[in-house]
């Protein structure tokens, strides 16, 4: 055998496979084949170290070892049965090497993976999987690490802890592979369409911007929960912050990778624009008193729904006033709640507008996206509202009557404000946007130390309300008085003193 095909994500090396390879490697005087797999993510759970940093590893543990290694990148890819083919097929891309079952073993203690290979000729040699007991996988040890489980160091080979600590990855795999907040691909859901949440956030951009542009102070220009850049392409536009930093903070990897591609299609005219992948609920991203103005947009309700609701949204607010200069503001824009959410009110909904079956269905998360959209849109109004009471990720406690349903104001307007999102019905389902009040943000803002400038406040979206909702619904005490849609939005300023 000429070569020894090694694929897997490599996160991490250890003793065991430095025995395993450099016996392999001397019984078949084979070069080893490093297929990285995944090597386009980072920062996930799933993938916590960049390619160039397992990179750097495999060629250290190579010269360390004597090994003859060549290390090549596959992109990750969905689901497949092909998945051996395309790894090969990106291998000879790369390299001009064809392996084939003549002249490669292929290396893999992960079974359903090996069985693939198998499948098309190679022989197999099952690396930890092959010891009896079995020797501890890579990325348990990786686990071990993440759980402050020192006795790592001994499992890993020491290239690994060199690159680790030079690059200072220890601290950045607990923070990524503990985030209580962001999924394994590096999203806040899997079930988000992001092509069309980008799309979204791109038309609504000028208006945000409108409404933040007269508060931006120059200096360092912070867009947490960027998105694609939209906002920040704006304030490239700008005159007066021509000399200032524009830096965007994003999370979800989808997103931040089309921040990276389109600076690099020459979007931003400005020299200093900086985009990061970070959670801001993971630990401080910039200096204390260094931002002049951060940006939230769309951004806080998230925090809400998929952290630890008020407990989440204040560490937020304390990590954005400990990064704030003095005299520095933060603009967020949101939805928000009513001022009286807890009210009892009777909502009444449309039965005519659709589908009206006997029971919602409690198994959409098992259907294919589509599918969920389809039915949930031929639902009409009245029913709708059950499926939300189901589908709905926080307890909506409600006493239906007919058409009418009794519930809390709040609750109703979190039903009334995403009704129509049927396309990511599942995604929007997870997020609550009447948690806080506009009185509640003042008060956790004031606790923390910010003061609220005069322009901040609240208003509602009459287009959604004359359009959505009042079509549709009716909404009274309950005597029956009608009572007016209450506000579905809020802007706050709120400034660091400058004495603080």
């Amino acid at each position: 055998m000429e070569y020894v095909l090694f694929p897997g994500r490599h996160h991490l090396l250890t003793r065991f496979q430095a025995g395993r390879l450099v016996a392999l490697a001397a019984r078949h005087g084979a070069t080893i084949v490093w297929a990285v797999t995944s090597a386009n993510h980072d920062n996930t759970r799933r993938n916590p170290v960049p390619y160039h940093r397992r990179e750097a590893a495999i060629e250290r543990f190579s010269a360390i070892t004597t090994l003859r290694s060549v290390v090549v990148p596959v992109f990750d890819m969905p689901p497949t049965a092909r998945f051996a083919e395309v790894t090969l097929k990106n291998i000879t891309v790369a390299t001009g090497i064809e392996l084939t079952p003549h002249n490669t073993v292929v290396a893999c203690s992960t079974p359903d993976v090996a069985a693939l290979y198998e499948r098309l000729g190679f022989s197999i040699d099952p690396v930890e999987a092959g010891q009896t007991p079995a020797a501890e996988r890579p990325w348990d040890v990786l686990l071990r690490l993440a759980a402050g489980d020192e006795t790592w160091r001994e499992l890993a080979h020491p290239a690994t802890v060199d690159v680790f600590e030079r690059y200072r990855l220890v601290e950045t795999v607990r923070t990524v592979v503990n985030d209580p907040v962001v999924g394994d691909e590096g999203g806040l859901t899997a079930t988000r369409d992001y092509r069309a949440y980008v799309e979204a956030f791109a038309d609504s951009a000028a208006r945000k911007w409108a409404a933040a542009r007269e508060h931006v102070q120059p200096g360092r220009v912070v867009d947490i929960g960027c998105g694609a850049g939209a906002v920040l392409e704006l304030a490239d536009r700008e005159p007066a912050l021509r000399e200032s930093d524009l830096i965007g903070v994003e999370v979800a990897r989808h997103l931040f990778d089309e921040c990276v591609h389109r600076k690099a299609q020459g979007v931003f005219a400005n020299p200093n624009v900086f985009f990061y992948r970070r959670n801001v609920l993971g630990g401080a991203v910039f200096p204390a008193r260094s931002v002049n103005t951060t940006l939230t947009f769309a951004l806080t309700h998230e925090i809400w729904s998929y952290g630890d609701q008020e407990k989440s949204l204040r560490a937020f607010a304390q990590a954005i006033y400990e990064h704030t200069a003095p005299g520095g503001v933060w603009i967020n824009s949101d939805v928000c709640g009513p001022d009286d959410r807890h009210q009892q009110v009777l909502l009444r909904l449309e039965r005519g507008d659709g589908d009206n079956p006997d029971r919602p269905r409690p198994d959409l998360a098992g259907l294919p996206s589509a599918q969920v959209a389809a039915y949930v849109a031929g639902l009409s109004t009245r029913a709708r509202f059950d499926q939300f009471a189901v589908d709905f990720a926080f307890p909506v406690p409600h006493t239906p009557v007919g058409d009418t349903v009794r519930l809390a104001l709040g609750d109703a307007m979190d039903y009334l404000t995403r009704k129509d999102y049927t396309a990511s019905w599942l995604s929007e389902t997870r997020e609550q946007f009447c948690g806080m009040a506009y009185a509640d943000w003042r008060r956790l803002l004031t606790d923390v130390g910010f003061e609220l400038d005069p322009a901040s406040g609240t208003s509602r979206n009459d287009w959604i309300v004359d359009n959505r909702i009042a079509p549709v619904a009716a909404l009274t005490d309950l005597d029956g008085t009608p009572l007016d849609w209450p506000v579905t939005h809020l802007l706050l300023v709120a400034r660091r003193p400058l004495n603080s």
